[in-house]
């Protein structure tokens, strides 16, 4: 089976940023394709979005019109777990695993702010639009994650705004 990689390993992104995308295969690491799906251009091969070397395809420079499904495909029509990837032009972003959770595995979010690193700075945590976790830090850990932690996560500084909505499922 192949596995879809992504470097920076998050599902939310900044406008302007880079990212890589690698089909790693356990068998076979050749003959795979990264495509995906935006609501406006629908399914394209990386060819066409970024720059192709060998199995990873690389984008210099994200925009908003990167949010979409991203997969890879082999050329006999296999495909890899599908990815949402975020792309998000205000100054914070929430950094999640890019896969599902497993039950009863820790669980760490963060709040990333542009321009800033390390983020250190306050953040709110949400699930659902309720706050769970008023922070001191941009960090919040659930110890063990269960079935009824799944949901959308963001997360809120209170003067830089606040990241877009990721779902987090848990398996």
């Amino acid at each position: 089976s192949v596995s879809l990689i992504i470097s920076p390993s998050r599902t939310q992104h900044f406008t302007r940023d880079s990212l890589s995308l690698s089909c790693e295969d356990q068998s076979n690491s050749t003959g795979w394709t990264v495509r995906r799906y935006t609501d406006s251009e629908g399914v394209l091969d990386c060819s066409q979005w970024g720059s192709v070397t060998g199995s990873t395809c690389n984008i210099s420079f994200l925009s908003t019109s990167y949010t979409g499904v991203y997969w890879c495909e082999s050329e006999s029509g296999e495909n890899s777990n599908p990815v949402n990837i975020t792309v998000h032009d205000g100054d914070v972003i929430l950094e999640s695993s890019v896969h599902p959770v497993t039950e009863g595995h820790p669980l760490t979010l963060h709040c990333l702010y542009r321009n800033t690193n390390p983020s250190n700075l306050r953040a709110d945590f949400y699930i659902d639009g309720s706050v769970v976790q008023n922070q001191t830090t941009g960090e919040m850990i659930i110890h063990k994650v269960s079935k009824s932690d799944e949901g959308f996560y963001h997360c809120k500084h209170p003067e830089r705004g606040e990241s877009l909505r990721s779902w987090i499922s848990v398996r």
